[in-house]
């Protein structure tokens, strides 16, 4: 794509900024600050494409942020899909086989957890497991998001095996966050054809192997007639690794665990003091 008028070159050639929502561009009320928002406009001004890179699927964007108006792009599902919002077009997908799903499923009957799927665009969970979504949310903003989000069916497995339509996502939630690490790493020796990855302390999520956010922001930049090398992007969750190693400039915030810091270009602000904003100003604008 040729360059237009308006992009400004920084010193990175910064094209496209994609972000993560929780924990890095919303607060940890998730509000967007005022400051966030000045400074992506401004970006998006100057030719910059602004690209929300989240596990959510569209609908359960916050509406401050699907209200953007220089926001053309999206990456869904932690990268399992990749959409046009003006056009509704999918621009990438990568989705489990649904009998798949089932197989780990069964496997998750067997500990002791809550879980969910993301199927259609939609998050459709057990009701008897969605019941007990206080019992394994500790985070009241996580409460409020799964019970308003997550569509009760009577069994998850059965309902998945009656539709058997590719399944987006599968998540689950657990009572002892110390175990996240050991469950990790028996996931990722079970199933070892799956991509496993964690959004908050006390969940893992598995997509399909080619669903996370590097890959999503690798098809997306090329599509846009660049590389990854000139993405900037910002994450706090073991979910924004692959896209914090993928683009050119990785931003780690400054609540993000001392491993994805360590793993990232930059370590900028928390999500609470405008980490977002500092991080942009720095590069774009004061470098």
């Amino acid at each position: 794509m040729a360059e237009t008028p308006l992009h400004r070159r920084t010193m990175h050639d910064i094209r496209l900024i994609a972000l993560d929502l929780d924990g890095t561009l919303l607060d940890s009320d998730k509000r967007l600050s005022e400051n966030n928002r000045e400074a992506l406009e401004r970006a998006a001004s100057e030719g910059v494409y602004i690209v929300p890179t989240t596990g959510r699927f569209y609908s359960a964007m916050p509406d401050v942020i699907r209200s953007l108006p220089f926001v053309r792009y999206a990456i869904l599902i932690n990268g399992a899909r990749v959409i046009d919002i003006v056009t509704g077009k999918v621009l990438y997908r990568a989705e489990m086989k649904w009998d798949h799903a089932l197989k780990i499923m069964e496997y998750l009957d067997t500990l002791d957890v809550i879980y969910d799927c993301f199927m259609d665009n939609r998050a459709w969970m057990t009701e008897a497991l969605k019941g007990k979504i206080d019992e394994f949310s500790p985070n009241e903003h996580y409460r409020k998001m799964l019970h308003e989000l997550r569509e009760p069916v009577d069994e998850l497995k059965a309902f998945v095996s009656e539709k058997k339509h590719s399944v987006q996502k599968i998540q689950f939630f657990f009572r002892d966050p110390s175990i996240r690490e050991d469950l990790i790493r028996d996931l990722s020796i079970r199933f070892p054809a799956e991509a496993i990855s964690s959004a908050v302390i006390n969940n893992i999520e598995i997509n399909h192997k080619n669903a996370n956010k590097g890959n999503a922001i690798t098809r997306l930049s090329k599509k846009l007639g660049f590389g990854p090398e000139n993405v900037m992007s910002f994450g706090d969750g073991l979910n924004d690794l692959p896209m914090i190693t993928a683009a050119g400039l990785g931003v780690a915030m400054g609540n993000a665990s001392d491993y994805i810091k360590s793993h990232a270009d930059y370590v900028t602000d928390t999500c609470d003091n405008d980490g977002v904003a500092k991080a942009i100003h720095h590069f774009l604008w004061e470098n």
